[in-house]
Order: C-alpha cells, then sequence, then structure tokens
C-alpha cells in the first residue's frame, strides 16, 4: 500500500458525490456513494429510491455522454432535461438495467433483441449447405424483393439512360411475412349486412361515419353508401373490402381511400395485441382468429433459409432449442474459418445459461418475457464485456427469481463489482442487501413522508439503525397454525402450454394458493394457459399501465367520474367542466399545467404555465366548491385526506369514497389524486391495477408476483390485503417467489424440478408446513431454511 503522501492526485476521487437532490420527492437528500464498490438503497416503496438512483445520478450521467455527440447525432436521440440537483461529482458512464418490459413488437425475438441472432445468420451463411446467399438470406425480417428499370444519369451536362436491375434475397416467409402466424378475420364481426354504410352497419371501433371515414366512405363512389351491404356487386364488396390504396377527391380534398382488411391489418394487427387500448383488443379478439402459419410452421423463415443446414441443423432448429442445448451444438462446431465468431457466439450462450435463461429459446417473442426475464436478457450484453470504471445501475434484480436463484444473481453483481465497476441497486430483498459494502436507506415513509436519507453505512450497522428497513430485515414469516378449508377446486386437466407435460392439478378454491417453483419452471404457463380471464375471475400482472402524462390514479381508478358529478350537482353545471383535459381545461397549456417548449436536440423544457399557475384549470371553474375545496385543491389531496373528505359532511360522496378505501387498503395511502401516472414506480402502478380490479365482481383473483417492489414492512400489508379478500369468500392465486406469502399461503403448487425442458411438471401440492417437513423440492429446502 502507499502512503497518503504518495497517493496519486487521480486516485482521490473514489466518491460520487450527491449534494441537495430534489427530484420527484426528494427533499435536498446529500450522499456520498463509493465508488468500485456495491451500493444498495433500501427504503419502502414510494420512498425516493428510484428518484434518487435512476432520476438524478443515473439521468445525468446519461445526458453527460449524450451531450459529446456531434448536434446531429443528439437530434436522433432522447431528450433529457436537467435533474434538479445543486452538486454531482464523480459521475462514471452509467448503464442502466431497469425493468421495463421489452418492447411487444411483434417481430421482436429473445434473439433479435440482444445480438445471438445476428452472429447465427452470419454463421449459417459462411457454413451452411447448400449455400443461399447472404446473412440477409436468414433473416426473417429482411423481404426478398427484385426490380429493375431505366435510370437517368447526370454526366457532364447530358442526360443518359442506362438499365438497372438489383435484387434483394430475404429469408422472410412470403406467406406470413415473417410473423409465424396468419390470421383470419371474421367479416361479420367488421359490418351488419342487413344494413347501408349509413346507417351504420361497420362494427370496427372508431369507423363511424360521422368523421372522416364517412366522408371517405360516401365520396369514394366505389359504391352507393345508402345499399345495405348484402345487396353489394362483387366488385362492389372487393372494393369495400380489399382495395388496395387509391387516391380520391372529395369536397375538393385529396385523401386516400384503402379497403377495411389491409386498413385493419396496418392500423391493428402490425401490433403486439397486448399493447392495444382495451376496446381495440377486444374487437380484434373477437373478429380475427390467429393460427400458425401453414407454410414455414410458425419458424417466420422461408423455404431457402430453412433448407440450409450446419450438420443436419437449419437455423430454424438452431432457434427453437433451448439456449442450453444450443450452446453445446455451437461447442461441437471447430470450423477455422469463423472461429472468432463462434467464441463469441458461445460466450453470449453461455451467459445465458450463466444467468439462469438456459431455458428459453431464441424464438421466443420478446414481448412474453416476464418483467424479471427481460432484465436479466439485458444483463446478458454487459457481463463479457471488458468496460471498466462503470457505473451499472440496477432496478430490482432479484424481480421473478426463486431464492435458489437469487444466489446466482448475487454471485454476478459481485462479479461486475471485482472487475473494478461502481454497482448501485435499488432492492428490498434481505438475501440481496446482505451482499452490499454499503447501504443508503431513504424514508422514513413513502410519497411526501419519505424523501430522506434515515441511515448511510454498512449492512451491519443498518441492521440495529432502528430504520424500518433495519426493524423489518430480520423478519421472517412464520408457518400458520391451522390452514384454511377449501369450498371447491378448479380443475386443471392435461395442460401442455409452453413447456408444461401434460399436467393435472385440482386448485383448491376459496382460499390462498401459492404457486411457486424457479424462474422458468412453467408457474405462468400454468395459470395463464388454464385460467382465462373472463367470467369472475381477474389477471392482474406486471404488464405496463398504459397512461399518458396526462393520467392520474383519479383518471386511471375511474374516481373522477363520482367527483366531477358531485362538483357539477352541488354547483349546477356540468360535469365536463371539471376535466382537465374536456371543457375546464386552461386554455394556455390545455389542461398539462406545464407548457413544454421543444429545442431540437437540447433538453425541451418544461415550465410551469403562468395562467393557471400549473392548476390546470380555467379560473372560472375554480370559483366552483365542494366543502370549501375547488378540484385543483382536491386532486392535490393525498388518497388518505380525501378518503376523510368525501367520507363526510357536504362533500360525501359514496362512490368516491369507495374507490379511496381501496386505494388505501394496497397501502397507496400517500398517493396524491392527480399526481401523473407516469411517475409512479412499478410496485405502486401494480397495485394501483389491483385495486382497479377489486372492485369487480370476481370470484377469483390471480395475482402474478404482487410482492413486486414492495418493502418488507409492505409486504405485511399486503399479506392483510389478502387475507381479507379469502375471508370474505374470494379465492386467491399468487404466482410468487416470496418466502413469507409461501409461508402465510394455505395451499402450495410447486412446479419443477429445473426450467425450461428440465420443468413442466408438479412436483409437491399440499400445505406450507408438509413442504417444509419433506424438504423434498429446492424450494422446500428454501422455505424450510426461511422459516428456521
Amino acid at each position: 500500500m502507499m502512503s497518503k503522501s504518495e497517493m496519486h492526485v487521480a486516485d482521490s476521487h473514489g466518491l460520487i458525490r450527491v449534494h441537495g437532490a430534489r427530484v420527484n420527492n426528494l427533499k435536498d437528500v446529500s450522499v456520498e456513494i463509493p465508488k468500485r464498490r456495491l451500493t444498495v438503497f433500501t427504503g419502502v416503496s414510494g420512498s425516493g429510491k428510484s428518484s434518487l438512483v435512476f432520476g438524478t445520478i443515473a439521468a445525468e450521467s446519461q445526458r453527460m455522454i449524450n451531450e459529446t455527440y456531434s448536434a446531429f447525432v443528439q437530434g436522433f436521440m432522447p431528450t433529457q432535461a436537467r435533474p434538479d440537483v445543486d452538486v454531482l461529482e464523480g459521475l462514471t458512464t452509467a448503464i442502466i438495467i431497469d425493468q421495463e418490459r421489452m418492447g411487444a413488437n411483434v417481430r421482436s425475438t429473445v434473439g433479435t433483441a440482444t445480438d445471438a441472432n445476428a452472429m447465427l445468420r452470419i454463421l449459417f451463411s459462411r457454413l451452411g449447405k447448400p449455400h443461399i446467399g447472404s446473412p440477409q438470406a436468414f433473416s426473417f425480417n429482411v423481404a426478398s424483393i427484385s426490380g429493375a428499370g431505366a435510370v437517368s444519369i447526370e454526366r457532364g451536362g447530358q442526360t443518359v439512360k442506362e438499365r438497372r436491375s438489383f435484387s434483394i434475397t430475404g429469408g422472410m416467409c412470403p406467406r406470413c411475412e415473417g410473423m409465424g402466424s396468419v390470421n383470419d378475420i371474421d367479416l361479420t364481426q367488421l359490418y351488419d349486412d342487413s344494413k347501408s354504410l349509413n346507417e351504420g352497419a361497420l362494427t370496427i371501433p372508431g369507423y363511424s361515419m360521422d368523421g372522416w371515414f364517412g366522408r371517405i366512405f360516401s365520396g369514394c363512389g366505389f359504391f352507393d353508401p345508402d345499399k345495405p351491404i348484402r345487396k353489394f356487386t362483387k366488385k362492389e364488396l372487393h372494393d369495400l373490402l380489399h382495395k388496395e390504396p387509391t387516391k380520391i377527391k372529395v369536397d375538393g380534398i385529396n385523401l386516400t381511400y384503402e379497403g377495411l382488411i389491409p386498413k385493419i391489418q396496418k392500423s391493428m394487427l402490425s401490433k403486439d395485441v397486448d399493447s392495444l387500448q382495451p376496446h381495440i383488443r377486444a374487437f380484434v379478439e373477437r373478429a380475427v382468429a390467429f393460427s400458425v402459419c401453414p407454410e414455414c410452421q410458425g419458424t417466420r423463415l422461408s423455404e431457402a433459409a430453412r433448407s440450409s443446414k450446419i450438420k443436419k441443423i437449419s437455423i430454424a432448429d438452431a432457434c427453437s432449442m433451448q439456449i442450453s442445448d444450443l450452446a453445446e451444438w455451437v461447442r461441437g462446431l471447430d470450423e477455422p474459418s469463423v472461429a472468432p465468431l463462434l467464441e463469441t457466439l458461445q460466450q453470449t450462450l453461455d451467459s445465458f445459461v450463466g444467468i439462469g435463461l438456459g431455458y428459453l429459446s431464441l424464438d421466443r417473442p420478446a414481448g412474453t418475457l416476464s418483467g424479471g426475464e427481460s432484465q436479466r436478457t439485458k444483463m446478458i450484453r454487459h457481463l463479457g464485456s471488458s468496460l471498466t470504471d462503470v457505473t451499472y445501475v440496477f432496478d430490482e434484480p432479484t424481480i421473478g427469481l426463486h431464492p435458489h436463484d437469487i444466489q446466482r444473481m448475487n454471485e454476478l453483481l459481485l462479479r461486475l463489482r471485482d472487475k473494478g465497476n461502481t454497482v448501485l441497486v435499488v432492492e428490498h430483498k434481505p438475501e440481496t442487501i446482505v451482499i452490499a459494502d454499503h447501504v443508503v436507506d431513504l424514508g422514513p415513509g413513502a410519497g411526501t413522508a419519505g424523501g430522506t436519507v434515515c441511515f448511510e453505512g454498512t449492512v451491519k450497522g443498518l441492521r440495529t439503525s432502528g430504520t424500518i428497513t433495519g426493524h423489518h430485515f430480520d423478519d421472517r414469516a412464520t408457518l400458520k397454525e391451522k390452514v384454511r378449508t377449501p369450498s371447491g377446486a378448479l380443475e386443471i386437466r392435461g395442460a401442455t402450454a409452453n413447456n408444461l407435460r401434460n399436467v393435472d392439478v385440482d386448485i383448491p378454491l376459496g382460499v390462498l394458493v401459492a404457486i411457486t417453483g424457479v424462474a422458468g419452471s412453467g408457474k405462468s404457463s400454468l395459470v395463464r394457459g388454464s385460467i382465462t380471464a373472463g367470467e369472475g375471475v381477474v389477471l392482474v400482472d406486471q404488464g405496463a399501465i398504459r397512461g399518458s402524462r396526462r393520467s392520474n390514479p383519479a383518471t386511471y381508478t375511474g374516481l373522477l367520474e363520482p367527483i366531477r358529478k358531485a362538483f357539477a350537482k352541488t354547483n349546477g353545471v356540468k360535469p365536463a367542466l371539471f376535466s382537465a383535459n374536456s371543457e375546464g381545461a386552461c386554455p394556455t397549456c390545455n389542461g398539462a399545467g406545464v407548457i413544454y417548449t421543444d429545442l431540437a436536440m437540447m433538453a425541451g423544457i418544461a415550465t410551469v404555465c403562468e395562467e393557471c399557475e400549473g392548476k390546470r384549470f380555467q379560473a372560472s371553474v375554480l370559483e366552483y366548491h365542494l366543502g370549501g375545496k375547488d378540484i385543483s385543491e382536491v386532486l392535490a389531496m393525498s388518497v388518505t385526506e380525501a378518503e376523510e373528505f368525501f367520507g363526510a359532511g357536504e362533500a360525501r360522496t359514496p362512490a368516491a369514497h369507495a374507490i379511496l378505501d381501496r386505494l388505501a387498503d394496497v397501502g397507496l395511502g400517500y398517493l396524491s389524486l392527480g399526481q401523473p401516472l407516469t411517475t409512479l414506480s412499478g410496485g405502486e402502478r401494480q397495485r394501483i391495477k389491483l385495486a382497479t380490479h377489486m372492485a369487480e365482481k370476481a370470484t377469483v383473483y390471480v395475482l402474478d408476483e404482487p410482492t413486486t417492489g414492495l418493502h418488507l414492512a409492505d409486504v405485511e400489508r399486503l399479506l392483510g390485503l389478502l387475507d381479507r379478500l379469502v375471508d370474505s369468500g374470494k379465492s386467491v392465486i399468487v404466482i410468487e417467489h416470496h418466502q413469507a406469502v409461501m409461508a402465510h399461503a394455505d395451499w402450495i403448487v410447486d412446479l419443477g424440478p429445473g426450467a425450461g425442458h428440465d420443468g413442466g411438471r408438479i412436483v409437491f401440492e399440499g400445505t406450507p408446513a408438509d413442504l417444509v417437513a419433506a424438504r423434498s423440492t429446492l424450494t422446500g429446502e428454501h422455505l424450510a431454511a426461511y422459516v428456521g
């Protein structure tokens, strides 16, 4: 070791210093984070962990890196405003690995989202027999096209014509256009053929005769809008349904007419069904039947691409193999001419296996991965990287991981740190907090009651610190003395979705059932494939909430409806005045409360609207009161305050009170009613969904990891909520990895023994106590160790 005096000045910058951070709910937070160490940020959900780590440190690091590019390049990049913080020193390049689900693009698979497919395509274009073309010929996103014609070239002041031809060989299956599935549209769901267009024959959402569509249909002249559709001639029907885009002129305006089917294909079917708005999704599920493409058998590839093979394996076979098997196959290829390629491909596939995703296959659509799986898929490209002195930022890396897999995740985090990187982790699980070199605990509460640093130091110090996290750190749920008796059973017979091996199981009803097993063992396949949402069944998953910066808890939960009506009734005016998205909006900022100024490649500026001072409503609307408050004051209340306000007195509104009760029930009492949905954390979004669904007349609730993003203290509240649901006569089924929930369950169905083709079987069903006593499965061993 060098003595202090010999230390080079460059080595003295061992800290990331944050001074005076005020992003979201942070109250002038100042912290010093050691570099090249593992720092874990803890605190209850909504205490400000993400605001500090993602909203301040990572955001500023990314913004400064983006500023090193030329203005031209910056124009194509997302622009970020500078976080609200006084000083940030010692930042290094940040690589963010968050829980955002991967884009649910229909063309995206695990292979295309990582670089594995790109490498396989090059491999097949070099070694595949017969040789069919460049790597493009193996891509299901490239269509084969060819063309020829005359081109005019200016040479020395003269125009010369030459004949040119070109062709591109792609690997896209021509029948399904690389989607892997073809769709049949049920025409009876598009229109009622006994009516004419003007009588409202079309039953497609958004296609009304009052707007532009009406203008186009009545003015195109291809058919008579007053004639019932069943009387159309063959040509008229073809024009209505299939006509290719054609320019037409209506009332002197140039428009494009296109048949209904290509229009629906483009506007609705080119997107992932799950990302559509609810009413359009319902229409697509009603009107369109998807089936596996008969030409490529769902592989998405053309016949030529499937015919070229290496050692009897085509690229389609390689992508459908489980990745752990594919890694073995690649290991067996010895070809000096492509040695560097094989080595890199091998490393990528081995990273999949090492991180616990060896059970996936490369052709798995990216949109079907869970939050935890997408997060681990994003980690793949960083594991083999030789960069050091980088800041890696993780958002709850243990989500969706069985206790058995958490140990592997911990090893990965430590490996990244030991290469000389700064690792920042936002985390709730004690199993991961334990490995930290440094802990920053935020709180003490959530929302406005949080946003301060309650403790900084070592894990040992945290345990005795007296903060909420320290207090609950060694909490262990105990097994229940007696379990409830089921009132019936949900029978599942012969389930074969994904990796399930013809599973028969009875899930008891009227009790709390936990479905457990390592990641990839088939839990979601069992639940999603066999229990459909619908009559009396509510599924609450971790899919993102769809809503813009105009949406807030009040609009999303339907709470604004009764509030607007109460204001309207008391003041004798119409309800639309009390919506910031409708008539009551401030005309200057259109009800957004802020004015966005776009500055091209520089970060856009959002300034508070001077007219309404950020209240979002016209001044005249704010003169109407209910219980002594105007609408903007009501939207600024927290759920707890509003619950009291609408519970009694002049403002008593039972419909609003019921919704607020449910929000408080799921532990969101601190949220303000008008806070934009885009600022909510992952755990908060899922609980808002749960609160919204609790209003439905459901008898069975299926929850996918409801403990996601929950602090140990919040897990207790969640268990209380689940108990209340069961005691009120409902059946609750949770897919869960959290041992506290397992211990609390009345019945456990454990899948395994491994992941992928090593899983898909039921390895245990019974009470938690029996599981602990038997210790016959991985879950049993970990649960036994947990309850001690």
